[in-house]
């Protein structure tokens, strides 16, 4: 609550991005055009700004390791999981809550629909799992935070081109739409869009919680293969 920099990039910055490019694409529009533009950017750029969390956990990390926290942790008995796991589950929170705040955000301006809560509730969870799970190996990589700020955009707003949020991917030349089924941010965002149209089926579920999921487990086996510095 008292870091303002979270405040700004989790929720003062996508709800200005949201109001300002629903604005702009959907001038000149008719009704049923512009509830689809606004169907596919209020997800969109839910999913897009959650990667920016990665930016506080690694600052977070680098802090412990510039005050001696991480070599005197090392020290000690406590296994390298459980320090990761005191690192990974406070931005876990927070992460779900932007999420939930931006959803609700959609509803209340613009009257998205929210056919499937409950998919989308879960959807919200494997999402912030795999977000924060990337963040923590990105934390513990990164020596400076101007790296990490670097990286997490490129993560970030690359992802966010490549897997379809500010371009359908349906629009993009075929070699992109391959490669936009690489992107974690293409999975989560067609999982939001068809859950929220009431679309979403049981088996696509699956398949984008299991990507999902993936993704997150990976980014934490890789931070614990970082030793403890």
């Amino acid at each position: 609550m008292q870091d303002r920099g979270i405040w700004f990039w989790a929720i003062i910055l996508p709800i200005i991005f949201t109001v300002l490019f629903i604005s702009v694409f959907t001038s000149g529009l008719n009704e049923t055009e512009s509830r689809q533009v606004i169907l596919s950017i209020v997800p969109g750029y839910t999913v897009m700004f959650v990667f920016f969390i990665m930016i506080s956990m690694a600052e977070s990390l680098l802090k412990d390791q510039k005050i001696g926290m991480v070599a005197r942790i090392a020290s000690t008995p406590l296994s390298n999981h459980f320090y990761l796991l005191g690192k990974w589950i406070p931005y876990m929170y927070i992460v779900f809550i932007q999420i939930v705040i931006l959803l609700l955000f959609g509803k209340a301006v613009y009257d998205v629909p929210m056919e499937q809560p409950l998919l989308l509730m879960m959807l919200a969870i494997f999402l912030t799992f795999m977000v924060t799970g990337i963040g923590l190996a990105l934390s513990v990589m990164v020596k400076t935070t101007n790296m990490g700020i670097a990286l997490t955009q490129v993560i970030a707003l690359g992802g966010a081109l490549l897997g379809g949020l500010w371009v359908p991917v349906d629009m993009m030349p075929e070699f992109l739409q391959a490669v936009s089924r690489f992107m974690p941010q293409y999975w989560a965002h067609q999982g939001f869009q068809d859950a929220m149209a009431g679309t979403l089926k049981m088996a696509d579920f699956m398949k984008v919680s299991l990507v999902l999921l993936g993704i997150g487990v990976a980014g934490f086996i890789l931070a614990l293969l970082r030793p403890k510095q």
